[in-house]
């Protein structure tokens, strides 16, 4: 079995949840989804991520869901599945169903309780024992859980907690995270853990260049997070920018808050990867208006592609 370890890198996609439309489980666009991912070169996926409707999902449902898209990767990539939760029993459960099914790792963000630096490494201190050696991605998206993680708190988890192997950089701004921490690892010898970005990838192009090893994040074209890391890792910084603008405006367009999903499910539909763009209950709904936007910016982005060549 593969096991998430210092050295990821590439686009691990953060997966979404196929849904019908009457809200049940959508399996077949779940394999659907799966091949259209590896297809443009997803390195790793992530499920039961905060954009993967994973708080509407039943205990039962996240395992249907886990063992469904680790049947179709057969192996092929590390999945990563989020294992954040109100309480470490739960955690604990997850993560053992998780990785007994075969994931290589769990993700686990900070509950939005802590207060300060000793509460947060506290905090991850108690879930690692918790886990136990299963490997963990240290989510740090303070816009979402309104916890702020210094670069020092960051450094601390790494230096204490050896199964902390990877960050998911979503802070913003946060670029100077990552110089910080490559930093430490390049000069006074700190051990160097894999960097994966989010933000739907919209400061790929400067994280990259930070020191980032790549993106884990759901973009509806997970082509462009493939081309940008790339070329960037190629030393081709310019190509890697040229293909990342022609994207941005519609990337950008995506980062709405509280419509998002909706926009990315969408995308994702018109594409084939899903059968129907149907969110579970609560959740946001397009506009006519909203859809033109979308359907502009995607003419737009496929004409641009097109001169770049």
């Amino acid at each position: 079995m593969m096991r998430l370890n210092e050295e990821a890198k590439g686009v691990y996609v953060i997966a979404l949840t196929p849904f019908t439309e009457t809200g049940d489980l959508d399996l077949e666009s779940t394999d659907r989804m799966v091949d259209f991912y590896l297809e443009r070169g997803a390195t790793g996926l992530t499920v039961l991520g905060m954009m993967g409707e994973a708080q509407k999902l039943t205990i039962e449902e996240s395992q249907t869901y886990v063992r469904r898209i680790l049947r179709r990767v057969d192996g092929r990539v590390p999945v990563v599945a989020g294992v954040s939760a109100a309480g470490f029993a739960q955690m604990q459960a997850l993560t053992l169903m998780v990785m007994d099914d075969g994931a290589a790792g769990v993700m686990i963000a900070p509950p939005s309780s802590l207060r300060n630096d000793q509460q947060i490494v506290t905090y991850y201190k108690q879930a690692a024992e918790f886990i136990g050696d299963t490997p963990f991605v240290l989510q740090d998206f303070p816009l979402v859980t309104s916890v702020t993680i210094p670069v020092s708190v960051i450094q601390t988890i790494i230096d204490q907690i050896p199964t902390c192997v990877c960050l998911k950089h979503e802070d913003w701004p946060g670029l100077s995270k990552i110089t910080a921490l490559r930093t430490a690892s390049e000069t006074t010898g700190k051990r160097r853990i894999s960097i994966l970005c989010g933000n739907g990838g919209v400061f790929l192009p400067e994280e990259m260049a930070r020191g980032a090893d790549g993106a884990m994040t759901g973009f509806a074209y997970p082509e462009m997070m493939r081309d940008v890391v790339h070329y960037s890792e190629q030393g081709n910084p310019e190509r890697a920018q040229d293909i990342f603008d022609a994207y941005l405006p519609l990337a950008r367009y995506e980062q709405q808050p509280g419509l998002g999903l909706s926009i990315r499910k969408y995308i994702m539909a018109k594409r084939g990867a899903i059968a129907t763009p149907a969110l579970r209950k609560p959740g946001g709904a397009l506009s006519p208006a909203d859809i033109s936007e979308i359907e502009r910016l995607i003419a737009r982005q496929d004409r641009r592609l097109k001169e770049l060549g």
